[in-house]
């Protein structure tokens, strides 16, 4: 066939309807076109090849996540990462009219779980599942204590000019414990529940409490005040309370009440760990207000009251500490201690949090040519600029399951990252199947969930890079580094800070998922059934 640009032109319309017509899941093999004017071509594929290897994680970002963990969380790969949080709490308003000789009665915090509604319950009630909730059913100890620390907003290394960024080891640096007030709580059992919570209130006409409303699955924590330490918070000045500048904004009030220290400890080395959405926390200070003073029957002077509150919104500044303890450090440092980035790992390590990761290096290496030389493998590739119609292109990476012995908690998904620009590869972009209410299942034609055997047990990822391997090909894009990293969440894209890195990031999703896999490198010795799997499929006209 003589190469003109005309037949280029409805070659390269021939493969977009191709990419249209054809499952996304499907294989290409070879597709023989029904196509009027367009009947010699075929279309195959060639495996390329790739090193991967892993890569460890300095401490990374974690203030204003956009979700936070707390809990403990143990694995049979790593072992034991605890989580805490500290957060500023602010008053949802300014505008405060205490009333006369207020006190409080009653002080409730909240903390929505992440729940989806499953049923009914006998009586017609809602049934709820949690969601994001990393290990077992056993029990942590969880404190809440008055943090004392500022949480500053700028860094003062900038001239206030730079957003204070704190990192997952802030425990070590800062160290909470040393910063603890008041303690308003301990859970000495505490296990994240999948009920409803009932809200009760005294009914005058009866003289009993009743259930007037219910709660979704929430942390929901009576906060201690024997000490009166909420009333001395707010009636410091009941008198003229526009006067008191610790009540007037919000910067003096987040210096003035430093927020709250979540501080968890183990029971039986386990625990448990939830993903919670802390800005949608609240504290509810229950008081009342003097209004009159009436006699009683008796002639006894007897207070009427009224019922106020104060609610407080667990906004403003928010650190997560990650504390891996020293297995899970041990066992990433040895899997980064010789890195071999020529031929590659045997084994990869993937673990979120100050974790590590895995970097790709796509055509790596050598492969053969028409003739059966051996040429560099990306010369060659770049050599088709002219002759081949990328259809589709996937990378497969292959659990090792000789190290993961643990089904459940295999991470369901991950991500394909461009380590370079801190963004994910274009095909994350192109991909529409995007679902915001499970984002399990979003965007994934680009990375499919883990496909598990008949025991349940991880196989491999799949990961689309279409586009990204059509950019080296027809726009001479550099050939970067790519990185797979865990992903609690594959929606969401904003990036974190790595410590002592100015330049490089990673997906805030992978700071939020405590889990781990571990995948069969590239290094020769990993058998061909396991290796990574670099494949591109094509359309190429017959000569």
């Amino acid at each position: 066939m003589k190469k003109t640009k005309n037949v280029y032109k409805t070659l390269a319309a021939a493969g977009c309807l191709l990419l249209t017509l054809v499952s996304c899941e499907k294989d290409f093999s070879t597709i023989e076109s029904e196509i009027e004017g367009i009947k010699n071509f075929t279309t195959t594929g060639n495996l390329f090849p790739a090193v991967m290897y892993t890569k460890k994680l300095n401490p990374v970002q974690t203030n204003n996540l956009s979700s936070n963990l707390l809990g403990i969380y143990t694995d049979n790969i790593y072992g034991k990462t605890t989580a805490n949080v500290v957060t500023q709490v602010v008053p949802a308003s300014f505008q405060f009219n205490f009333g006369e000789e207020p006190q409080v009665e009653s002080v409730y915090l909240t903390i929505p779980y992440y729940s989806t509604v499953s049923g009914t319950d006998d009586e017609g009630n809602d049934t709820y599942t949690l969601d994001s909730i990393f290990g077992g059913n056993e029990s942590v100890k969880l404190s809440i204590y008055e943090n004392t620390y500022f949480i500053r907003d700028f860094d003062p290394s900038s001239e206030q000019t730079e957003a204070q960024k704190f990192y997952s080891n802030a425990n070590e640096t800062i160290n909470f414990d040393n910063y603890t007030g008041q303690l308003f709580s301990v859970l000495p059992e505490h296990v994240p529940s999948p009920s409803a919570i009932p809200i009760e209130e005294f009914n005058e006409e009866t003289g009993e409490e009743e259930e007037t409303s219910r709660l979704a699955p929430s942390l929901y924590v009576r906060l201690d005040n024997s000490t009166n330490f909420w009333d001395d918070l707010f009636f410091f000045n009941t008198e003229n309370p526009g006067s008191q500048p610790e009540l007037s904004n919000q910067n003096n009030f987040k210096n003035y009440f430093r927020g709250l220290y979540f501080k968890v400890e183990d029971n039986n080395n386990k625990g448990n760990m939830a993903m919670m959405d802390f800005s949608r926390g609240t504290i509810v200070i229950n008081y009342s207000s003097l209004t009159e003073t009436v006699l009683d029957e008796n002639g006894n002077p007897e207070e009427i009251r009224e019922d106020r509150k104060i609610t407080l919104n667990l906004s403003g500044n928010r650190v997560n500490t990650i504390e891996n303890d020293a297995n899970v450090k041990a066992v990433i440092e040895n899997a980064t201690a010789n890195t071999d980035v020529v031929n590659g790992a045997n084994a990869v390590y993937l673990k979120g949090g100050e974790g590590s990761f895995a970097v790709v290096d796509l055509f790596s290496g050598t492969t053969q040519d028409a003739s059966g030389a051996t040429v560099p493998a990306l010369e060659y590739f770049k050599s088709k600029k002219d002759n081949w119609i990328i259809n589709q292109a996937n990378l497969t990476v292959f659990v090792n399951q000789n190290e993961v012995n643990n089904a459940n908690q295999e991470p369901e998904r991950v991500i394909l990252y461009d380590l370079k620009n801190n963004v994910p590869i274009i095909d994350y972009y192109l991909d529409t199947s995007v679902n915001t209410t499970q984002p399990i299942n979003s965007r994934i034609n680009y990375a499919s969930r883990l496909k598990r055997d008949s025991n349940n047990k991880g196989l491999y990822y799949k990961l689309r890079l279409t586009e990204h391997v059509n950019n080296i090909l027809l726009r001479d894009s550099t050939n970067l580094k790519l990185g797979i990293l865990i992903t609690s969440n594959i929606n969401l894209t904003t990036n974190g800070s790595i410590l002592n890195n100015v330049t490089d990031k990673i997906p805030t999703s992978s700071i939020l998922s405590p889990r781990g896999t571990v995948l069969y490198g590239s290094n020769p010795s990993v058998p061909e059934t396991k290796k990574v799997k670099f494949e591109i499929f094509y359309t190429e006209p017959n000569k």
